[in-house]
């Protein structure tokens, strides 16, 4: 057994001793199903670096008082996030239209009740980790926000802001017409935020730069 791997148990033992519900422990107790440890194995450990915050098979109820159980809960400070895996198989396409419309409302239902839905299909976890781990990231940043940002200006917690809600590398000329700021302006707010370690540069060519956040920011 991996590090990993005793992480994810030790994690999800903890979760069926604290759990009070029958229900949900009954599903706890039966494991998470492929796709979700693969995304969390993959995708979710490798660029947040931990399984906080996180509750498989969430029980929630819906307008008609149905309980219904969401793949992974994100819920830092209380906040409502919901990571929803999708698994393909060869009759996809002939999914069943009671299955079809039950997803659409699981998925009104979440929206309406505030949470914040993130739906990942399995063949994107195999065939685009890449962009699956930029996806994660900009999911976990919507809610959470750097420790130093109550010292920086505001168009520093801005550009901030702005790199969060972008999920690409971003120019300094992309980031002075969201500042309305000259690009001269820009290059120097996003140049102190990199010796901040709060963004990195991810190409450093003559003529331009383009940035991101640095994990620290997006996670702090």
């Amino acid at each position: 057994m991996n590090g990993f791997d005793t992480i994810m148990d030790e994690w999800l033992t903890e979760q069926i001793i604290e759990e009070k519900n029958p229900r949900r422990r009954e599903l706890l107790q039966k494991g998470l199903g492929h796709g979700t440890r693969e995304f969390l194995r993959t995708i979710w450990y490798p660029v947040v670096g931990n399984l906080m915050h996180l509750y498989p098979e969430w029980e929630v109820r819906d307008y008609s008082n149905r309980y219904r159980y969401l793949d992974l809960a994100y819920m830092p400070s209380g906040a409502k996030g919901c990571i929803e895996i999708h698994e393909y198989k060869s009759h996809a396409r002939d999914i069943e239209a009671w299955r079809f419309k039950d997803l659409c409302m699981k998925q009104a239902y979440l929206t309406l009740d505030d949470w914040m839905f993130l739906p990942i299909a399995y063949l994107s976890i195999t065939d685009e980790p890449e962009a699956c781990k930029q996806l994660a990231l900009s999911f976990v940043g919507k809610f959470v926000a750097s420790p130093l940002e109550y010292s920086l200006s505001w168009s520093e917690n801005e550009t901030l802001r702005f790199a969060r809600g972008i999920m690409r590398s971003f120019s300094s000329s992309e980031l002075a017409a969201h500042l309305q700021r000259s690009d001269r302006q820009a290059r120097r707010i996003a140049d102190k935020l990199v010796e901040l370690k709060l963004l990195i540069v991810v190409d450093n060519k003559q003529r331009y730069r383009l940035y991101q956040l640095s994990n620290g920011a997006r996670l702090g």
